[in-house]
């Protein structure tokens, strides 16, 4: 029998329902009895993009009334008149209603009643199904309290690690490949069936696999490479959407940020929705600011005039809880690095304190200058990245995956000491690699060796940097290049 060939994007799949990596969630077993229970309405809820509408279609496949279902969306204008004569009980059969959290709090309402009368009478013909985000049971007991026993409620938690490696093994059967580590890409996944898939496909493409490899094919899953170009190519679409978010109705630079520290507080989430007043709670000292835009529907009201982010963030003004309404969005403010992004929406005042004030880069060869500078900035309480004062932490350790992230975004500033030795090494390049895109966001303060050659460097030349004179009292030179940094950093943080 001939093997079938599949093509990636049929494994691997970005957009639609997969077929060939479609794995069933924990709550399968429990979504079929309840919708097979005659005379009992059933909420699905949970966080976005975990499988939970794909998992009610395959259940009412299973059970042989997809003739009787209709499939209606909260998010499709086409289909609000249907969701209205539904919420006047006037359907047949089964009423599935996705994104039931986008309707009006009114219709909301008008539904749970019928869900309510529905159950009393023991309707054996007509069934409503919603299915939202977490929480969305509680707004429908809150229109109706006693609405509690007479429906079924199904909460989809995100998906363990095991169902996402079931995933990961399916398309490997698939394609015929196997990666090296898919540790990383189930722990950043969140979860998230869709996103394990984007990472897989995009590995793949990384690898030039495009459908089923005739031998056996061993795979790099890098996770810093995918997903750095996941955010590249997510920051298209999510960039403006996080940034209007962030700065609110108005941007005030020198204010307390209430909008930025709520995304942020919401990219921080596990199940990818907080409870604001849960929140605040945490997190004190921004209480006067973002409960002020709570308790004023200031939030509310802002989300309700912004429909193109409120596609992508929901909030409910009965229990203030804020959610992510996509898997990919929620991918994109996960990976944001938050005081460049502060900073790039017109911020003063910093999100947090990076990792690192300073990352220095340099050859071997070079580490008595790397030593006394990493010293003499420590004394003065200020975070250098420094290889050997990390060598612990590194033992063990893909050290290229290691470093990629420091150089790239956790150092405010990198700080490479540039002499003939450094084009030369290994470790060099990568660092280079890393941050090369920094030098347009000014993080990037050279240190040239005053015996390489004139045109060595030349692109870091349009930077502002300093010369390091070898042949000078070593630690004479060490007091003015740190002495300036020191004086950088009081900058930057004053900025």
């Amino acid at each position: 029998m001939k093997n079938v060939i599949y093509n990636l994007e049929d494994v691997f799949t970005t957009t639609g329902v997969p077929t060939v990596t479609y794995v069933q969630p924990k709550e399968y077993t429990s979504l079929l009895v309840a919708l097979r229970t005659k005379g009992k309405g059933v909420v699905v809820e949970g966080p976005s993009g975990i499988g939970k509408t794909t998992a009610v279609f395959r259940v009412i496949d299973e059970l042989g009334v997809s003739d009787r279902c209709i499939k209606l969306s909260a998010r499709k204008t086409s289909d609000k008149d249907k969701i209205k004569e539904i919420a006047q009980g006037n359907f047949s059969g089964i009423a599935l209603i996705d994104d039931f959290h986008r309707l009006d709090p009114a219709l909301q309402k008008n539904i749970s009643d019928v869900m309510k009368y529905l159950a009393d009478e023991m309707d054996e013909d007509r069934k409503i199904v919603v299915v939202g985000i977490n929480r969305v049971g509680d707004t429908l007991v809150h229109f109706s309290p006693d609405l509690n026993n007479r429906i079924s409620t199904i909460h989809f938690e995100t998906n363990s690690d095991e169902k996402v490696q079931e995933l990961i093994e399916l398309g490997e059967k698939a394609l015929n490949i196997k990666f090296d580590d898919t540790k990383d890409l189930i722990s950043n996944c969140f979860g998230s069936f869709h996103i394990a898939q984007l990472m897989c496909h995009m590995s793949c493409i990384k690898n030039d696999v495009v459908n089923t490899c005739e031998k056996l094919k061993k795979l790099h899953f890098s996770y810093p490479v995918v997903s750095g170009g996941i955010f590249d190519e997510f920051g298209r679409s999510f960039f403006e959407i996080a940034r209007v978010f962030a700065t609110g109705p108005r941007l005030r630079r020198e204010g307390r940020a209430p909008y930025l520290h709520i995304l942020k507080w919401l990219s921080e989430s596990d199940k990818w929705s907080v409870s604001l007043t849960s929140e605040i709670q945490k997190h004190p000292e921004q209480k006067a600011g973002v409960i002020q835009i709570i308790e004023k529907k200031f939030l509310a009201d802002f989300l309700e005039k912004n429909l193109d982010v409120g596609n992508y963030i929901h909030y409910d003004d009965t229990s203030k809880i804020l959610s992510a309404e996509d898997p990919k969005f929620m991918f994109y403010l996960k990976s944001i690095n938050w005081n460049n992004f502060a900073k790039d929406i017109g911020y003063i005042q910093l999100v947090e304190t990076p990792k690192y004030d300073f990352a220095l880069s340099f050859a071997g060869s070079n580490r008595d200058l790397a030593e006394k500078i990493f010293y003499r900035l420590q004394a003065h309480e200020i975070a250098v990245f420094y290889d050997k004062n990390e060598q612990a932490d590194i033992l063990g350790q893909d050290v290229e995956e290691y470093l990629f992230p420091i150089y790239n975004s956790e150092a405010a500033f990198v700080v490479p000491l540039l002499s003939n030795d450094y084009p030369t090494r290994v470790w060099t390049r990568i660092e280079s690699q890393a941050y090369k895109k920094r030098y347009g966001e000014k993080a990037i303060i050279p240190i040239w060796y005053s015996d390489v050659p004139e045109t060595m460097f030349d692109e870091s030349k349009k930077y502002g940097g300093m010369t390091f004179n070898a042949g000078n009292d070593l630690d004479k030179e060490v007091d003015i290049i740190v002495n300036c940094l020191i004086e950088k950093i009081k900058i930057y943080r004053n900025e």
